[in-house]
C-alpha cells in the first residue's frame, strides 16, 4: 500500500480512472458486437443504425483518451465499408 499522501491520492485516482475506462471500453465492445451481429444477419438498415450508435460512442472514447483516435477511426471505417458492401 502507498505510504505518502500523494501516492495514496494517486492510487485512488487510478482506481477511479480504471473503472471509467473499463466501463467505456465494455460499452464500445458491446456496440461493436451489435453491429457485427446485424452484419451477419445481412440487415442493412439495422446495421446502419447500430453503426451510428457505435461510431458516436467510439469517437467519444477516442476524444476522452480511452482509446487511440486512429484505432477508433479504423474500426468505424472497416465496419462502414462492410455495411456499404451489403445489398
Amino acid at each position: 500500500m502507498a505510504n505518502h499522501k500523494s501516492a495514496i491520492k494517486k492510487a485512488r485516482t487510478s482506481l477511479r480512472r480504471n473503472a471509467i475506462n473499463s466501463k467505456t471500453l465494455g460499452e464500445v465492445g458491446t456496440l461493436e458486437r451489435k453491429v457485427r451481429k446485424a452484419l451477419a444477419a445481412k440487415s442493412k438498415p439495422e446495421s446502419e443504425k447500430a453503426l451510428i450508435e457505435f461510431a458516436s460512442k467510439v469517437d467519444k472514447a477516442a476524444q476522452k483518451g480511452r482509446i487511440k483516435p486512429t484505432t477508433a477511426s479504423r474500426k468505424v471505417s472497416r465496419l462502414s465499408r462492410q455495411i456499404s458492401a451489403l445489398k
